[in-house]
């Protein structure tokens, strides 16, 4: 199963859902596609889609999918990447009213520059980025969390003797 995901932003991104939608009508894609929207308002014609999902509902849709195909949101990016899915990046654009800026373009060009993720812009064949998906080996994403918190509590620590 491919899972679209779009967010909980108040911003639509009809564009991806409707490219999805015509390639799933073309035969492109064969697979069952489910979509978690957000508010986008446009309704795909040829796959499932809800408007939002529990947390639970949420990882389990992460868990099952064979690719992920999502904003670029870097919690659902993420959650892809945690669960070692590939996951294909589609920016919102502010040109689009899709955002109010172009910020997740740098999101995803930064996630795809460390191989954690494929990015699929405007000028890119969705239906290519998607079979490239099925043979890359992505990186293993490697957290920073536990050296920052480190390095905060040794400062802290420093400060307060």
């Amino acid at each position: 199963m491919i899972f679209v995901v779009l967010g909980t932003q108040k911003f639509q991104c009809n564009r991806l859902l409707r490219l999805v939608d015509k390639l799933v009508e073309d035969g492109v894609i064969t697979e069952e596609v489910v979509a978690q929207r957000g508010y986008s308002d446009y309704s795909p014609q040829n796959y499932e889609f809800v408007d939002f999902l529990q947390k639970e509902e949420f990882e389990s849709r992460i868990n099952e999918c064979s690719l992920l195909i999502t904003h670029s949101g870097v919690g659902t990016i993420l959650s892809g990447v945690y669960h070692h899915k590939p996951v294909i990046v589609f920016p919102r654009l502010k040109k689009y009213s899709e955002h109010v800026d172009d910020h997740q373009l740098d999101i995803a060009k930064a996630f795809a520059k460390k191989n954690l993720v494929l990015m699929c812009g405007e000028e890119d064949d969705m239906a290519q980025v998607i079979e490239t998906s099925k043979t890359t080996v992505f990186d293993t994403y490697v957290s920073q969390r536990e050296t920052m918190i480190g390095i905060i509590r040794d400062y802290l620590e420093k400060e307060v003797r």
